[in-house]
Order: C-alpha cells, then structure tokens, then sequence
C-alpha cells in the first residue's frame, strides 16, 4: 500500500482493507515500519510484512502482490505538479527576429515596425526573467523532497500523533530513525539540530502525561530523555579507551592511524587525568569518582586538542532501572544485525532480527547487535588506517578514489551497502585531516569493494566532498548512470540510494575514465 501523503484520511482508507508493508533494509525504514506495526495493532488492522532491499525485490514484491496495492490519490487532490511550460522552453521560443524588414516599405513605416519590435522583444525578455525566477522556485521546492530531507519513522510518528495514537515507544522509534540519518550522514547538522528540537518538545509532552502514572517507577517502566552526551561511539557498552580509537571524529581528529596519534591519545587522556587502566577497562566498571564530571573533563580537553564537536544533542533510554541505551546505541546495533554476514538461516532473517531488536522486550538481540556493531567499528577502523598509511586514496582529478582488494581483513563486511558508505565516509573524513593537498580537501570520494568473486562483480559507492557547508546532496546517481550508458559498462542500479552501484570488474578501468572526463 502506497501511501501519498499522512493525512488521516489516507490512514482510514488503509485499514478498512489488508496493507502490504514493502520494507526497505535500513534502520529508519525499520522504525517507520514499527511504528506503523504499532498503530495496525491498535486498530486490529491485518497487513503482510515485505522486506525489500532494492528495486528488484521491490518489482518482484509487487508482482506477488499486486493485487493488494493501490495508489492512494483522491481524485480533488491537488499534487502541486509543475506544468511543462514552467519547467521547459522550446527552442523556437528562444528565437527572435533581431532583422528589421527590408521591403520597400515607407521609412515612417519602418520606424512604426521597429519601435513595435523594440518593446515586444523588451516584454519577451521580461516575461523569461520571471519564468526563470519562477522555474528556479519550482526546481528548489521540488529539491526540499530528497531523500535526506525528512525521517521516514518522523513522517509515521506525525500520523500518530496527528490520530492521538502516538505512544512513549513510537516517539523513541521517530528519535532513533532521525539518528540514523545523522549517524549515516544523510542530513545536515542544522536539520538534525531543528528535529531533534521538534522530538524534544515531544518527550517533554510524552514525560509529563505518564508522571502520575502507577508504573512510572516500576521496573518495567520506560523513560526517554534528552540529554548533551559524547559523540563516542558506544563508549557506554565498551571501554572509553576502544571508543575513542574506533569512533570516526576522534580518530579523524588525532590521527590515531600514525604514531603521533597514539602520542596525541595518550596526552589527551593525561590532561584528563584519566590512568589507562581505567579507561582501558569496561565503561560500566570505571570508578565512580571518575565517572560522575566525565563528560565535561573529556570536553574541556577535548576544546584544547582541536575536538570542539565533542557534544551532541541526542536521546538516551532508561527500559526500568539498569538498562539505558542512547539512540545513536541502537542505531549501530540495528544496522550491525541487519548487515551481518554470518548466515543464521533464510536471507529475511537478519532483517527479522533487526526488526525484532527495535522492541524492548528483546534485549538479547540488542546486545547482540551492539556485539557486532563493535567488530564492525574496529573494521571500519583498521581498514582506514590500513587506506591511509599504504596511500590507497588517490587522486583522480575530479574525484579521489579507493578500492578494496580482494583478500583485504574484513572485505566480506564491506560488500555491504551500510557498511561501505560508513567506510567510505570515514575514510574521507580522515584523509582530509591527513592530507596536506588543499584541493584534494574539497574532492568527493568513490570507494569499489569487491561483491560476488564467483560473479566478478564490485560495489562502488560516491560520496560528496567533507566540507562544513556540504548540503548532503549526492550527485553520483546521475554520474554513474550517465557514464554506464555512454561505455556499455555491465552495471546494476539495484539499490534505493542511487549513489550505489554493481558493476563487472572488467568494465571498471573504462566505467571510472567515463566518470573523469563526465566531471572534469
């Protein structure tokens, strides 16, 4: 079922019938879907669960069930669709008779024609400075509507909320889908830093409706709370010191793939104040003493080594009285089991387990998840330092480029669609701290990874450039479409992030030399 806007109406025509869910495999999909779950269960709705990890799953998904979707547009909506004549001039509208008439007219004649021609063609220009105006609102209007432009569990959440159905565990999965677009890049700061404002004023509503609750205190009870925290990557289920080394900023920031960066490290923990045994030892089994002002030691040493972004906005939850996770927490844990690469079963299992872990009841399969989200962040780690000391980063004008060998530690993860976009992310992200080459700082990356060997396929993804004012926009798509067509390049445009490709591996040398002579 096809959803076209979040009106109420729409949702009342849904659940008089059963719903097909089509599920995309990535954690703010996920928590969209459950908050739907959610919002079926209250209303006895019957509806069948399809995931879906791109466009031919998606195809074959609807050839199964296409008796069960519709389009849902009624018929007195108005869709806002541009007309051609606002987007598009045809050429003979551009053209115009510059030429005064050269028949045997009489010259007052002429003059009268000329002075005709003189303000028609002044009103001709007028009119197309206003519909260039007007074209380039329509385009940037239409542009707010990318991708990274609103969390799909956000837009669910809203339907709740709109239906006075939305619960403490539907607002929890709306914080953790907008964290997972943050924590994938896939938003700016100021989106991420406006939303998260919009959540907020949501948990404070949520927390003051359940204060005179009976099981406010129980042990089953759940508590979200806004919170400054430490942008360390699962530093609560891990030791401080693994964090630090295995989160992509502080890495970035120190330099901890060269020697001076371990130096760097060992002096920021000095200034703390912090002894290695400590911070080398479980989070949860650090003293106390030292626990309580942590947060604002590491910031104000942070501030001092160059690390002003330490602190973040975000979200933790309390499920009773030991267990707390922050959102970013399960963000990692979700995405690990969706991308695990040890097979357990059918190839919807691991999309189950991800699902499943989302609820609170399944704590088993979160810790599960923060498991291999660990391993995945220390190879994720290894292999950018491995990129960055044997200088597999190179440029190629227009864009850098790096590609995995077969054989590299870990290459199996990074066949991943997840996995190689937060590899690829921080790889740029630490080559720009480590190149000294300004232009190269200002370059967007292309990483290839190797995908099937059986099939002699790769994956390649591209990435925009690391800069402060980046808007996220990722214009790879087009490329790599333009320069698969223009070499007869074997590629499959499979995934629903068009930045990401499938490509032979004979067909990459002439695929990239169409791609630097397309973005020179």
């Amino acid at each position: 079922m096809f959803i076209s806007d979040c009106r109420r109406e729409f949702y009342d025509v849904i659940v008089s019938q059963r719903v097909l869910l089509l599920v995309a495999s990535d954690v703010d999909a996920l928590c969209a879907c459950k908050i739907l779950q959610a919002l079926f269960q209250c209303d006895h709705v019957q509806y069948t669960l399809v995931p879906v990890s791109g466009w031919q799953e998606l195809e074959t998904a609807f050839l199964e069930h296409k008796d069960q979707i519709k389009l849902l547009v009624k018929q007195d909506d108005d869709l806002d669709v541009p007309a051609y004549d606002d987007i598009f001039r045809d050429e003979e509208d551009e053209e115009e008779d510059s030429e005064c008439d050269s028949d045997g007219s009489e010259p007052s004649e002429k003059r009268r024609r000329f002075e005709e021609a003189v303000i028609e063609r002044t009103m001709k220009r007028r009119q197309r400075r206003e519909w260039e105006a007007r074209r380039r609102e329509i385009i940037f209007d239409y542009e707010q509507y990318e991708y990274h432009g609103t969390s799909s569990a956000m837009v669910m959440f809203d339907l709740a909320w709109i239906m006075s159905k939305d619960l403490n565990d539907m607002l929890w999965w709306a914080i953790v889908g907008l964290t997972d677009q943050w924590v994938q890049d896939k938003i700016t700061q100021m989106k991420y830093v406006t939303d998260i404002g919009i959540l907020q004023r949501h948990v404070s509503r949520h927390n003051h409706r359940n204060e005179d609750e009976e099981n406010s205190l129980s042990i089953d009870c759940m508590r979200i709370a806004f919170e400054y925290d430490l942008r360390l990557a699962l530093y609560q289920h891990w030791s401080l010191y693994e964090s630090l080394c295995n989160t992509s900023y502080t890495s970035a920031s120190l330099k901890l793939w060269s020697v001076q960066g371990q130096k760097r490290l060992r002096e920021f923990l000095a200034d703390m104040g912090l002894p290695l045994k400590q911070v080398k030892q479980k989070f949860n089994s650090m003293d106390m003493s030292l626990k309580e002002n942590l947060r604002e030691m590491i910031e104000e040493s942070a501030n001092k080594f160059g690390m002003k972004d330490l602190r973040v906005q975000t979200f933790s939850i309390h499920f009773g009285f030991k267990n707390k996770f922050s959102a970013s927490d399960i963000v990692y844990a979700t995405a690990s089991l969706m991308e695990n690469i040890e097979k357990e079963g059918p190839e919807t299992t691991n999309f189950i387990k991800a699902l499943d872990s989302l609820s609170r009841g399944n704590l088993d399969k979160l810790h599960q998840g923060l498991d291999l989200a660990k391993k995945q962040l220390r190879a994720i780690q290894q292999t950018v330092a491995s990129c960055i000391c044997t200088n597999l980063v190179i440029s190629q004008g227009p864009f850098l480029y790096c590609s995995l060998m077969e054989g590299t530690p870990d290459v199996k993860l990074f066949s991943k669609p997840v996995s190689l976009c937060l590899l690829s992310k921080y790889l740029l992200k630490s080559f720009v701290c480590s190149t000294k080459n300004k232009r190269c700082k200002l370059l967007p990356l292309i990483m290839a990874a190797p995908m099937d060997v059986e099939q002699g396929t790769v994956i390649m993804v591209g990435i925009p450039p690391e800069t402060e004012s980046s808007d996220k926009k990722n214009f790879f798509g087009r490329a790599f479409e333009k320069a698969a067509g223009s070499t007869n390049s074997r590629t499959l445009h499979n995934h629903f992030d068009m930045s990401i490709i499938e490509l032979k591996t004979e067909d990459r040398s002439k695929f990239l030399d169409a791609l630097i002579s397309l973005l020179s």
